[in-house]
Formats: C-alpha cells, structure tokens, sequence
C-alpha cells in the first residue's frame, strides 16, 4: 500500500489521458502498447512479494510505472523494454523524476533488448515480473530465476492470458520443480503481445514457439 500510494502514476500516462491515470482499465502510451490498470500492476506486484534488498527482473518496462512501484520496495532492479524509443523515453521519465527528488528510481537500471532472453549477466533474479503476454514461459527467463524464487507471467494465446504465479524451488531429493497457480482464479486478462526481434528491429512475436513447459 506504500508503494503504490508513493508512485506518481501520472507521471507515467500521457498528456491525453492524464485525467483518466487511475481508471481500472489499461490506457495507451504509444508505440502500440499500454499501460496496465493500477489494481493489475498492484495484484501481480503483490504475488511477488518484493522484499528489502531482493533482486527483480523486469520484462517490459513500457510506461516505466512498474518499475517505479518496485523501487519503492528493493533498490535493486532491472528492466528490460524491446521498443527503443519507448526505453528512451522511460528513462528520461525516470532521470527527470531523480532530478524533482525521486531518488528511488536511481535504482532502476534499464536497457532496450529482447526480453525473452532475460538478463544473464545480472541473473540469478528473486522475482521476475513479466508485463506482456506469451503462449508459454520463455526457458531462460526460468533459469535465471534463483531457487525459491517467484515470477508472475501473463501465458495464453494473444489477448487471452492467464497471469500465473511461477514458484521455482528445490525438494529434499534435490529436484528443481516449477509449481503454477492462475493469481485471478481462471479470468482472463489481455496483454500486449510478448515481441522479438530480428537482428534489430522487431520481427514478430515469441508466441508459437514451442516449450516443454507449456
């Protein structure tokens, strides 16, 4: 409640939609996606359960409040965003908030890549949240997840997702197991689609491909 209660989130609308910045539903920033509605951004960053110091993954930075939200929780975060004018516009978000006082968000670290393949060089992760939707949980984002570690992910085909909570741990026998459970009790709840790209520019999606752990 202090987290959400401290993140400016008109600060991470567009101009044309500033009066409608808490509405439930998600609203456009541009570039073809949106923001996600503030009880969702809340629900998803709640499964987590973001503690002081814990290391967090972002997959799609987008507006930037999702990161924002988290850096009142840990002081350690990455955030990933595909769309490279969308990441440079985020992060101009984030250093002018510094500027006005906002020293919190000196703690988010951003880059614009594919998402899908994590962030190896700072892995292992405690949380990963992942703010697009895919038809299955990309592989490396799961084994860049520490043991005992959660991730919250939108899985379904395109508009039709079901945000699961993705518990990874260890049994006493030494087995890795991955235990899932759907945080909205089977609603639906559309994502913008989870892009790749080619060499560079976006190509396509990463739904379709396939994964055993579908």
């Amino acid at each position: 409640m202090r987290a959400f209660l401290l993140t400016p989130r008109e600060q991470f609308v567009t101009k044309q939609n500033l009066s409608r910045a808490y509405a439930w539903h998600h609203l456009d920033i541009g570039y073809g996606v949106t923001i996600t509605g503030p009880h969702t951004v809340a629900r998803m960053t709640n499964t987590i359960d973001v503690k002081l110091g814990e290391k967090v993954l972002e997959i799609g930075t987008g507006s930037g409040y999702q990161s924002a939200y988290l850096a009142n929780l840990t002081y350690r975060i990455w955030s990933i965003e595909i769309i490279p004018g969308l990441a440079k516009r985020t992060r101009g978000i984030y250093d002018e908030l510094i500027a006005r006082g906002y020293t919190e968000y000196r703690s988010i670290t951003t880059r614009s890549a594919d998402g899908y393949y994590g962030w190896q060089e700072n892995a292992p992760f405690d949380k990963i949240i992942v703010t697009c939707g895919i038809d299955h949980i990309p592989p490396p984002l799961l084994q860049q997840l520490k043991l005992g570690g959660i991730m919250v992910i939108p899985v379904g085909p395109p508009g039709r997702q079901h945000v699961l909570k993705v518990v990874k741990k260890q049994e006493t026998d030494g087995m890795v197991t991955v235990a899932r459970s759907d945080i909205y009790g089977g609603s639906i709840i559309p994502f913008v689609s989870f892009t790749k790209s080619g060499g560079g520019p976006i190509a396509a999606t990463h739904d379709g491909k396939s994964s055993f752990l579908q």
